[in-house]
């Protein structure tokens, strides 16, 4: 069985980035590293911690350009972070206003979750109540899945 260990994703504003994910979503800095050539560009690689013994690494080259928007949905893409409750929801909805941090809101069943942009435009969602995924695969997800992609 696997989990998530980390996730790596590119920034494009270091300084932004280090404020946003230590001071508006209180993530530790654990380690910082960096070197003069990962694909031609000096870089910058900030681990942070979110909490949950899991890792969310965000590497800055200097020098490079942030790619074309590829007509997507913003949100087809996005990491989602589980609060432990509505009431946890509730704070969070309340740090995002004071931090002045546009936000929407999505209600996805017995979920709701609350969308916004890093400095980078990478979305973030808090969710409540959090997944409790289990290990096997439902009957009627595999068939719904298999029809949609017979169609």
């Amino acid at each position: 069985m696997l989990r998530i260990d980390h996730v790596v994703f590119p920034v494009w504003h270091a300084k932004a980035s280090l404020a946003f994910y230590r001071d508006v979503m209180g993530f530790e800095l654990l380690q910082s590293l960096s070197g003069p050539d990962w694909g031609g560009y000096p870089w910058l690689m900030m681990i942070f911690s979110p909490g949950d013994g899991r890792e969310i690494v965000l590497v800055a080259l200097k020098g490079a350009k942030k790619p074309k928007a590829d007509g997507l949905a913003k949100d087809v893409r996005h990491i989602a972070f589980g609060a432990t409750s509505t009431a946890a929801l509730a704070k969070w909805r309340k740090k995002l206003t004071a931090a002045r941090i546009d936000f929407w809101e999505e209600s996805h069943g017995d979920r709701m979750s609350l969308y916004f942009a890093d400095p980078n435009g990478v979305i973030l969602e808090v969710t409540a109540p959090p997944a409790h995924a289990k290990g096997k695969t439902g009957r009627k997800a595999l068939s719904h899945a298999e029809a949609w992609i017979a169609a």
